[in-house]
């Protein structure tokens, strides 16, 4: 068995290939998919090979942890069965090909436990389920703070706000620079950080992946105020020391998600609460891979890219 998938061999050099897959397992699942997204975060530091140490990484490898499609294999223990619509966040089935995430192929491999069944009306919104459990990770626990400022409305940071306001409260305000991705706010506002003179946030989420930004952050907190990186940064962080001294700041990472993550958002979107409209902004068949992965990382009005495999045999 075998697929076509995308495979990134070097930095900037990306092609479609034709790779053997393992062999399933009784706990394994088949999935043909229908659509896989393209992440303008940890997969444009790959492109770019700007990214910074990290386990797997190495080319040549297939990236992609936000794919949508339907089953066409379940093992007898894999807890899955034939038909089903699901999310998978990547896939480790190429030989010696990196799955790093190896979720962007025609058809994966996968533990039938890694295949989260979703409403097949999601369609390819479906792909949007990754970075929905990334936002909900960021704010999960009784004792996090919601955030009051978000800076970066891309579509990690439109759904930060989304949850945050579904939290209840103030809504929250969001920080964008370019004005064309300072439109589609929903139930809060977005204003350029040169037009916001507050400096009294209780909680700071951050996913722009400017490591330069932590000082100018750190003077818009209040007293304990606390700074949240959920952005990736390829590049080291550094502080002046004195003003969170004096405002006895705290800095938290938040991590990718967890499968807690994915089941929470999940139910909020079966349940109507959640909305993934207006997200993505970018559609090309899979055939066109390398000039949609430029365009996802290059074009600043694309929020999100995604990839038709329907196409494939």
């Amino acid at each position: 068995m075998d697929t076509v998938a995308v495979v990134l061999e070097e930095p900037e050099r990306l092609v479609l290939s034709r790779l053997d897959l393992s062999h399933p397992g009784d706990e394994d699942v088949v999935v043909d998919i229908d659509w896989s997204g393209i992440s303008t975060g940890t997969e444009r530091l790959l492109w770019s090979g700007r990214m910074p140490p990290f386990p797997g990484l190495g080319y040549p490898l297939v990236p992609g942890y936000e794919s949508v499609g339907r089953i066409t294999s379940a093992g007898d223990r894999s807890g899955r069965r034939v038909g089903e619509h699901v999310f998978v966040p990547g896939a480790r089935c190429f030989g010696d090909v990196r799955g790093l995430f190896g979720g962007a192929a025609r058809r994966v491999v996968v533990p039938g436990a890694k295949a989260l069944p979703i409403a097949d009306d999601l369609n390819e919104l479906g792909v949007l389920m990754a970075l929905a459990a990334t936002a909900c990770h960021a704010m999960a626990g009784a004792e996090r703070t919601p955030p009051d400022l978000i800076v970066g409305h891309g579509v990690l940071g439109r759904l930060l706000a989304r949850l945050a306001v579904l939290a209840g409260g103030e809504p929250p305000t969001v920080w964008e620079r370019d004005a064309g991705r300072a439109q589609g706010a929903q139930g809060y506002r977005v204003v350029d950080p040169n037009d916001d003179p507050r400096r009294d946030y209780n909680a700071i989420y951050d996913v722009s992946g400017d490591s330069k930004l932590l000082d100018t952050l750190i003077g818009r907190l209040a007293p304990k105020g606390e700074i949240v990186l959920a952005g990736f940064y390829s590049e080291p962080l550094g502080f002046a020391f004195p003003p969170a001294f004096m405002r006895e700041i705290s800095i938290r990472v938040a991590a990718e998600w967890r499968e807690p993550d994915l089941v929470a958002v999940k139910s909020l979107i079966e349940q109507g609460r959640l909305s993934l409209d207006g997200l993505i902004t970018h559609r090309c068949a899979a055939a066109d891979a390398p000039t949609a992965y430029r365009t996802a990382f290059t074009d600043p009005t694309c929020l999100k890219m995604i990839l038709d495999w329907r196409g494939y045999a």
